[in-house]
Parts: C-alpha cells; sequence; structure tokens
C-alpha cells in the first residue's frame, strides 16, 4: 500500500514529524531535532554508498570517524554539501563530532529547502501594533506526515516489512521521543521499544549512527540542566 506512495527524504520525514500539524510548533528542543536530521542525512549517505564509518576497534559509536567512499553527489544539496564536508575534512571527523557540527544550522536549511519546494508554506503574525512578528511554517498538503506515520503503522503491526528507509526512521524517532506524536493509539513506552527492536535490526552503521544521535540528544540535555 505505502510503497506507491512517494517518499520525502529522511531528514524532511523527521522534520515533518517532528511538529504539531495544526499549529507548525516542534515538538522537541529544535537543535535535538536537528541532530536527528543529521543522522538522517548521515544514513541516506551511508546506505547510498557514499559516506563510511572507519573500521576501528573503539566499539564506541563517538570513536568511529567518517570517510569518503565514492565521491559522486546524490543531487540533493544538503545531502551533497555533507558529502564535501566530509572529503575535504582533516583530519576525518568522529560521527559525534560531525553530528554535532552539521546540525549546526541544518533546522532552518532543512526548512527552508521544504519551503522552497512547497511542502511548507509561511504564514506572520504580527502583535504590539505591527512592532512584533512570528513566523510560522506549516505544511501546505498534511499527507506527507501521515504517509509517515502510515509506515511506521504498517511496520510496528507487522503488515510491512521494513525496508532501509523506515527502519531508519522507527530508530530516529524511538531515540527523539516523537513516538506519542505519532498518534497511533498505542502505548507510547511499548511502541518506542518495539521501534527501537526494528531499528536494532538494522545494518550495523545505520544503528551506530542512530546510537550517536541518542547519545548526541542526551549531552544536549544533560547540558540544560547544569
Amino acid at each position: 500500500m505505502t510503497a506507491s506512495i512517494p517518499q520525502l527524504p529522511l531528514r524532511d520525514e523527521l522534520f515533518l514529524l517532528g511538529h504539531n500539524d495544526d499549529t507548525g510548533q516542534p515538538h522537541i528542543h529544535r537543535q535535538a531535532l536537528a541532530l536527528g536530521m543529521a543522522g538522517a542525512v548521515l544514513i541516506h549517505l551511508v546506505l547510498a554508498g557514499r559516506i563510511a564509518l572507519d573500521d576501528t576497534e573503539d566499539d564506541r559509536p563517538a570513536g568511529r570517524r567518517l570517510w569518503l567512499h565514492l565521491y559522486r553527489p546524490v543531487g540533493d544539496l544538503i545531502a551533497d554539501t555533507a558529502i564535501a564536508s566530509v572529503r575535504y575534512a582533516n583530519p576525518a571527523p568522529t560521527l559525534r563530532g560531525w553530528l554535532t557540527w552539521f546540525a549546526d544550522d541544518l533546522y532552518e536549511r532543512t526548512r527552508a529547502g521544504l519551503h522552497a519546494g512547497g511542502i511548507l508554506h509561511r504564514s506572520t503574525h504580527r502583535r504590539l501594533g505591527g512592532l512584533a512578528r512570528t513566523d510560522r511554517y506549516l505544511a501546505t498538503n498534511t499527507k506527507w506526515a501521515v504517509v509517515a506515520r502510515a509506515r511506521l503503522r504498517y511496520l510496528a503491526a507487522g503488515r510491512d516489512q521494513p525496508d532501509n528507509h523506515t527502519a531508519a526512521l522507527a530508530g530516529l524517532v524511538a531515540v527523539l521521543g516523537l513516538t506519542e506524536h505519532l498518534y497511533l493509539g498505542e502505548d507510547t513506552t511499548a511502541l518506542t521499544t518495539h521501534l527501537r527492536t526494528i531499528a536494532a535490526q538494522h545494518h550495523r552503521p545505520v544503528r551506530e549512527i542512530t546510537a550517536a544521535v541518542d547519545a548526541a540528544v542526551g549531552d544536549l540535555a544533560t547540558a540544560a540542566y547544569r
């Protein structure tokens, strides 16, 4: 059923799932969501054979370093920027370090791309006699978030086999704490565990990237309470 429906890039689907459909407000801290989207960009490039993780003996995700496997653009500005960042990095960046660096302005870049592509539209609200302005970005059509949720629903129910894209999305949604915003009408804790289990069966590099996102988000939360 879902195979015939177009897929947005993994980072774009994560962006949409990370926001309230009606208000456009993010469900979690923007920086945490950006870390997840950076992981999504990297997962896409690993699966596309462009970037790889080194075969170090250090099993900690943060200890892995990124290296360029194939320098060939994929035709996506953000993804191609990520390829170039690894190609020209010296020394090779660590996984955790790259995620933190690439996430810095990724929220704004992703939002701008979705707006330029007509997926989001901007509305402006003025207050205090026009002196204060607030911009909101809302989906032009909720089908994109609905499609992403449907893929996760069928995956969680065992009705679809976990393709690379949706399995990766499941893992990122779980580690970012977005499960409760999928509106699947299930026990959030059990569903999160189930999505984590599905993601744990993924390719090793994808598991390590997801684990590094989880750790980076944890560091972000810890820093906020210092």
